[in-house]
């Protein structure tokens, strides 16, 4: 695999859509985020021919709203869905390792005991991280990856964070979990990774209805319709899935985040765990990220009725972070300081349970009514099983002749530039080629809010938009 076989633009695109109206695919994805480029990797490094197509652009809906960890499952422990962490811890050791030691750093995560946590609070944190610890060994992480939680003293928690309220401060305990570059760039890079075996990755292909053989199909750009037939279908499409088939019933749950200046949290260079009022498996994150930024997150809100393309946060929701976070600092952050705000929608599958915390994330694995492959539930760590477990039930039913998945070893590629990741202040001229000539970026808002996130900053991605807007049409009228 060559870098420049891993390269999307909207040349391969072209070539590859009227490939792909051509020939007979033995998989046809649907939905471009972090589970769809997964199925296409997964499918891709088997030996199959696949095509994936994605309405809108890579990482368009919830895959890039996420709090960006790669994380071990605590949470998961703290409910008793042992199962379920223990598939994380596994799957964060695959990543952190092998997959994308690139993309992935270690995080340390500070529980204060402060006056704002109950002893309840500090005691369950501190079962869960050594809990947590156990299923890193039993993954078999090194300790060169992810340090083992240790307690830490007033002093050296405040030294991590420096903003923590001293008084009544008794330590805390430091743990270490993943945490990525960026989730939005994670998607990209898996996609790249499946073209270079192959695979063709159309985005603006909306799909307008979806059989086991295939599915009708128009061009966003251009308007034309076209029928792009498979021996196989699978349904990737996250919380929309039950737009392609009426029978599920995914119930969204809405996660929101704020951005606040990292100065204003003295630049942390630690995590900062807060538990829920009165809960001991619900924590808000204070997560410090690249370029002077933290995001504070998140909630988990019952989000009924149609699904928007972009989600917005409610004030309830902002109102609810900042009082968490300023129960445990020594200067409360206020409304005015918050820089940014984004939410996402969690593609889960209805229990009947009260609240959405509640709902098991196990992913589902069914073949539907019309006999395509459905693939839903599941977070963001797990992407990688939830592609080799739909993969192997499209290869069962539909009587395709592949092999075992091989992305358990598969690293993805690594060649973009410096500083691409989360360039929030300013962005390069070679950043936003790379973008465009590699990464599948059509356009400034594909750049802006997908490929540098400078978007989730309203008065970033304002100043940084008519130059980028420039350098994109440059870029592609080169390719031409």
């Amino acid at each position: 695999m060559t870098p420049a076989s891993t390269h999307l633009n909207a040349v391969r695109r072209r070539t590859d859509l009227s490939q792909a109206a051509d020939e007979v695919t033995d998989l046809l994805v649907v939905g471009g985020g972090i589970t769809g480029v997964g199925v296409a990797l997964d499918a891709a490094s088997r030996g199959l021919s696949v095509t994936l197509i994605e309405a809108h652009d890579l990482a368009f809906g919830t895959s890039r709203w996420s709090s960006k960890l790669v994380h071990g499952g605590l949470r998961y422990l703290a409910t008793g869905d042992i199962a379920t962490a223990r598939e994380s811890a596994h799957e964060r050791h695959l990543l952190m390792t092998v997959i994308a030691p690139h993309l992935i750093r270690p995080l340390g995560q500070v529980l204060p005991f402060a006056p704002g946590v109950s002893m309840k609070q500090r005691l369950a944190g501190a079962v869960g991280m050594g809990a947590g610890d156990l299923l890193r060994m039993r993954a078999h992480t090194p300790r060169s990856v992810l340090p083992a939680p240790k307690g830490v003293t007033a002093s050296t928690a405040r030294r991590l964070v420096p903003t923590l309220a001293p008084r009544g401060l008794r330590g805390g305990m430091l743990s270490f979990d993943g945490q990525l570059v960026d989730d939005a760039r994670l998607v990209v890079t898996v996609a790249r990774t499946a073209a270079g075996l192959g695979a063709r990755i159309l985005t603006r292909v909306r799909a307008l209805d979806v059989r086991a053989d295939g599915a009708s199909v128009e061009d966003s750009l251009t308007g034309e319709r076209l029928e792009l037939r498979a021996r196989s279908v699978v349904n990737a499409t996250g919380v929309w899935a039950g737009s392609l088939d009426a029978s599920l019933t995914v119930r969204p749950s809405r996660g929101t985040h704020i951005v606040l200046d990292a100065a204003d949290l003295g630049h942390p260079t630690a995590a900062l765990t807060i538990p829920h009022p009165g809960s001991i498996s619900r924590y808000v994150f204070a997560l410090p990220q690249q370029h002077g930024r933290v995001f504070v997150g998140l909630t988990d809100e019952d989000a009924p009725g149609p699904v928007p393309d972009v989600p917005e946060p409610t004030e309830a929701e902002i109102s609810f972070l900042l009082d968490s976070v300023n129960r445990v600092v020594d200067a409360p952050i206020r409304r005015d300081q918050v820089l940014g705000a984004f939410a996402g929608l969690r593609p889960l599958v209805d229990s009947g349970a009260d609240a959405t915390a509640d709902i098991s994330r196990q992913h589902l694995v069914a073949t539907s009514d019309a006999g395509f492959v459905n693939v839903l539930g599941g977070k963001l760590t797990t992407y990688r099983r939830m592609a080799e477990d739909a993969v192997d039930h499209a290869v069962d039913v539909r009587g395709l002749r592949a092999g075992p998945s091989k992305t358990s070893t598969l690293r993805l590629v690594d060649d973009a530039p410096a500083g691409t990741a989360s360039a929030l202040a300013a962005v390069s001229d070679a950043q936003v080629a790379f973008a465009v000539r590699a990464e599948g970026a059509l356009t400034v808002d594909d750049v802006l809010d997908r490929r540098t996130r400078i978007g989730l900053v309203p008065a970033d991605r304002e100043r940084c938009a008519p130059g980028v807007a420039q350098l994109v049409q440059q870029t592609l009228a080169a390719l031409d």
